[in-house]
């Protein structure tokens, strides 16, 4: 067993030998999703809206309250259900800096706040464990991204509304396909090209905010504002108003610290800007982590068209093997400047003696508006557009060559983690360095003995093609020199492929030994101390990938019915072979963990997940078999503030369909006792979700027999109300919610070891045979030890004595489990797992499943030694560690599914002559579908015309 600490709460989530560990002292691993996508924005404001975008941000902004997802309507324990149903144990949590502090500088959101603590309540109620991520992607909304508040930019003397007409930022909402129009041309939010906003890390906004962020008072020491320099207060703001978070949940919900949060992130993908540039007047040959994709302007040429001035600049496409001049393009901001003139924008945020009216700042003397700060700076001329300091930004005075992450990012995680600390005294640092960047050695004075190794990996020729190829590249292996040619870094075939994913995941892993302190004669200990460059460090700390994922909207949205006549509506085989090859290279050898990149509640077809036109959410509400009969699920419902689902009853008199009352679909009348690892509902609250679901007994929330519930229906409890109304279930198999709207979800919702009485060495699941090995190293110190409570000891062995091993219902259910018909339970192996009479049901209530039907699987188990037994979705194995005296040794497991991989009729779709209505929310017709009727197209056994897979 690892070696971890008695201190801390009882449920204290470890990292120590490379893991996770927890208080039983088993390894522990951590996969799940990034909850959500939609948290970039407000409610109603995805990327692509151009109304209200400026003047509400001038105004103050709005708040974004109902995200990720709304709680008044029953919505969220849905959603909470289906990604626990999919095994995950483990949400990263995006929250915005302008989500907190949109109002202007030092003027929180306590609404929102407090909103998003009841968020993490409900979480804590489905047994997730949290990190908190403050997510960012260049920079801001008003900057072709997400993050920071719209005042931020006035802050730093810039005036947003121009920054498309000088290309210093592609914005989603005012994109014209002609990079000549100046912006003046016809704004075409469709036609945005894939990721060509990551193109803004590389132009003039972003390089000068990032710059200002990190460096300010070495590379501009004139920007003063409110006595400080713009680092400081710009950095202070960033802090303190994620440290206000932290605040607030540890005052208002103490008791979701460690028990469901258990750590915080760094900022989301932080960018150096021209830091360490080193010639300012080319831009960099060597392709970096910055996509060179539609206009390129170098640095010098982004200074002139940033003050209005004309430029040609390089046009790059996106080729078979990476980026590609493919000609120049011509630039005419006719004019119009980003910074904001002498006296301040003429918008109601005009300054007086440098004094904002607006936002109340006082700018110093020296900082005067009206021109580009690297001007003020004295980098470059504007009249004669010479650049006068070419390498500017390549030294630090007095101290040589910039290293920016040793110089400048590191103080500021130093600064952040520890204000974070003073309220979540125990939070797990997740480090996540500037993308495909390796980290510098990570002090503990830093780390504090918690911490994990949080980078971001895409399979980025995939990302920017939106296709499955045949050949990919060892894309962080060539940023990172390890190539001489592009020709070596090339992997050709499906096999040399998925080991080029392994590798990189591997690479990542590898970066988690710069986390630690540098060793000294008085602390030896390989266990709290390290050097970089010693060859037998092991490590301590875990990785866990912070983000990674796939496109769903491959091939021209093939996948949704917008190609060859709707012929591969539902058939997201080529998203799955992507994903599963993304999510293999976590497995293996390198035993790591993931959040995938994402989960929104409010993902459309035709927009994606609403911003710049990404699509990578794994459920879509448009995905959903028919809601057109009476008790199915209406997503994306106008009902209220931050609706997303509307749980549809009978219709009321006026024939409109009547929402439940703000409760949940999942609600029973009784539920079983919670588990020692979960946290109390909060007040007025009932929510269930199965454990047999979930997988795990950290859920607090599980529901009664469904033999105590109407056969047809299931009841939803009011928290606002005694009364109770019901409603008709929309699903009749675990199986059919598991799947009902999932995209490619063969790929995500895997197999895997939750909780191993050692260290896994080898995980290897075969999604084409449905099969799954795990090898572990058991030593004599790996004996779990007993729970902390009385009440756990109770429990019995099966929980804290056992190796948890996740099997998803999605690929290993018996085929009774997949169709509506009752028939009799199989079961097999060593341990007969026979259905225990108070078994929990799945939520909801699948009326026209038998029992024990709805969850059984079919399996074929071998293992190396011990004993095994299945409950729900969760095999629990016992093994006997070696005695003191004995020597390591291995055991192993191989779990398959009985028949080979689920098969449903015609592989991938079902099509049958119902069709479905259009859509009557949107009132318009997608691009490619308008006037057509859908067919009904389904992977599962049912429709609303009664389809049955045979």
């Amino acid at each position: 067993m690892p070696s971890i600490s008695a201190d801390g709460p009882p449920h204290l989530v470890h990292t120590t030998a490379n893991s996770f560990v927890d208080s039983a002292g088993r390894t522990l691993w951590l996969r799940g999703v990034n909850l959500s996508g939609s948290s970039k924005a407000p409610v109603g404001q995805p990327s692509y809206i151009l109304e209200g975008y400026w003047e509400d941000a001038e105004a103050g902004g709005k708040d974004f309250i109902g995200q990720p997802f709304c709680l008044e309507d029953g919505s969220a324990d849905v959603h909470l259900a289906r990604l626990r149903g999919w095994g995950f144990n483990c949400i990263r949590y995006p929250v915005t800096w302008e989500a907190l502090e949109h109002e202007g500088p030092g003027k929180y959101d306590h609404d929102f706040i407090h909103y998003t603590v009841r968020v993490l309540r409900k979480c804590a109620e489905y047994g997730f464990y949290v990190y908190m991520d403050p997510h960012q992607d260049v920079w801001s909304r008003f900057s072709g991204g997400s993050g920071a508040p719209f005042w931020t930019l006035h802050a730093c003397g810039m005036d947003p509304r121009n920054f498309t007409a000088t290309q210093a930022a592609i914005l989603h909402s005012e994109f014209s396909p002609d990079p000549q129009s100046g912006g003046g041309g016809e704004h075409d939010p469709q036609k945005l090209p894939a990721m060509i906003w990551s193109t803004n890390y590389g132009r003039l906004v972003s390089q000068t905010l990032f710059a200002l962020f990190f460096a300010g008072k070495v590379f501009a020491p004139k920007c003063v504002i409110d006595g400080v320099n713009i680092q400081d207060y710009l950095q202070g703001h960033f802090i303190s108003a994620f440290k206000e978070l932290a605040h607030v949940i540890a005052e208002s919900a103490p008791e979701l610290l460690d028990t469901c949060i258990i750590g915080w992130d760094g900022m989301n993908e932080p960018a150096e800007g021209f830091v360490g540039y080193e010639d300012l007047n080319i831009y960099p040959l060597k392709q970096g982590s910055t996509l060179k994709k539609g206009s390129t302007p170098t640095p010098a040429q982004s200074f002139k068209l940033g003050v209005g001035q004309a430029q040609v600049v390089d046009n790059w496409e996106f080729a078979a093997f990476g980026p590609k001049k493919s000609g120049t393009v011509t630039i005419d901001p006719a004019g119009k400047s980003i910074w904001l003139p002498e006296g301040g924008a003429d918008d109601g945020t005009d300054e007086v003696d440098g004094v904002s009216k607006k936002w109340g700042w006082k700018r110093g003397k020296g900082w005067r508006l009206g021109t580009c700060i690297w001007a003020l700076h004295g980098v470059w001329d504007v009249e004669s557009g010479e650049i006068l300091l070419p390498t500017y930004f390549r030294f630090s005075s007095g101290k040589g060559e910039v290293n920016f992450l040793k110089d400048h990012w590191l103080p500021h995680l130093d600064t952040y983690f520890s204000a974070i600390r003073v309220h979540h005294p125990n939070a797990i640092a997740f480090v996540q360095p500037p993308v495909f960047a390796k980290p510098p050695p990570v002090p503990e004075s830093i780390l504090g003995g918690r911490a994990c190794y949080a980078a971001h990996y895409y399979d980025g020729l995939t990302l920017l093609t939106r296709h499955w190829n045949w050949f990919n590249a060892d894309a962080l292996g060539l940023i990172r020199g390890m190539y001489g040619t592009m020709l070596g870094a090339v992997r050709v075939g499906e096999g040399a492929i998925r080991k080029g994913l392994r590798d990189q995941l591997g690479y990542l892993k590898d970066d988690a030994l710069q986390l630690g302190a540098r060793p000294s004669s008085s602390s030896p200990s390989a266990s709290t101390s390290f050097s970089s460059s010693e060859g037998d460090w092991k490590g301590r700390y875990p990785t866990l990938i912070g983000e990674i994922g796939t496109p769903m909207d491959m091939d021209s949205k093939r996948a949704y019915g917008y190609t060859d006549d709707g012929k591969y509506a539902g058939d997201y085989s080529r998203q799955e072979r992507a994903l599963d090859a993304s999510l293999n290279a976590a497995d293996g050898t390198n035993g790591i963990g993931w959040t995938v990149w994402t989960y929104c509640a409010d993902s459309s077809h035709r927009w994606g997940d609403g911003w710049n036109m990404e699509d990578l959410s794994l459920w879509s509400a448009e995905g959903l078999r028919s809601s057109r009969t009476s008790g199915r699920l209406r997503m994306g419902s106008k009902a209220g503030k931050g609706s997303k689902v509307a749980l549809l009853g009978s219709a009321n008199s006026s024939g409109a369909n009547t929402p439940a009352p703000g409760a949940s679909a999942l609600s029973l009348a009784t539920t079983l006792p919670a588990s020692r690892n979960s946290v109390p509902p909060s007040p007025a609250t009932t929510h269930v979700v199965p454990s047999s679901i979930a997988g795990t007994n950290r859920s607090s929330v599980t529901l009664t027999t469904a033999a105590n519930q109407p056969k047809s229906d299931a009841k939803f409890h009011s928290p606002s109300s005694t009364t109770s109304q019901r409603v008709p279930q929309p699903w009749s198999t675990p199986f059919a919610f598991l799947t009902d709207g999932a995209r490619a979800y063969r790929a995500f919702a895997r197999p895997w070891p939750v909780h191993t009485v050692g260290i896994p060495t080898s995980v290897e699941f075969d999604i084409g045979k449905a099969s799954l090995k795990v090898v572990v190293r058991v030593t004599a110190d790996d004996a779990p030890r007993a729970p902390a409570s009385e009440e756990d000891v109770k429990k019995g062995e099966e929980d804290w004595r056992a190796t948890e091993i996740f099997l998803p219902i999605v690929q290993f259910a018996a085929d009774s489990a997949i169709s509506s018909a009752p028939s009799s339970r199989s079961s097999s192996g060593l341990s007969t797992p026979a259905p225990s009479a108070s078994m929990p049901t799945l939520a909801p209530n699948f009326a026209s499943a038998d029992p024990d039907d709805a969850y059984a699987l079919s399996l074929d188990v071998k293992v190396s030694e011990g004993t095994w037994s299945v409950s729900g979705q969760t095999l629990r194995w016992w093994y006997d560690p070696p005695q003191a005296s004995e020597a390591p040794k291995e055991v192993w497991i191989e779990v398959r599914r009985k028949g080979g991989v689920i098969k449903l009729k015609s592989l991938a779709v079902l099509e049958c002559e119902s069709v479905y209505e259009k859509d009557q929310g949107e009132g318009e017709d997608e691009p490619g579908r308008e006037g057509k009727e859908r067919t009904c197209a389904t992977w599962l056994g049912e429709c609303v015309d009664g389809c049955v897979v045979g």
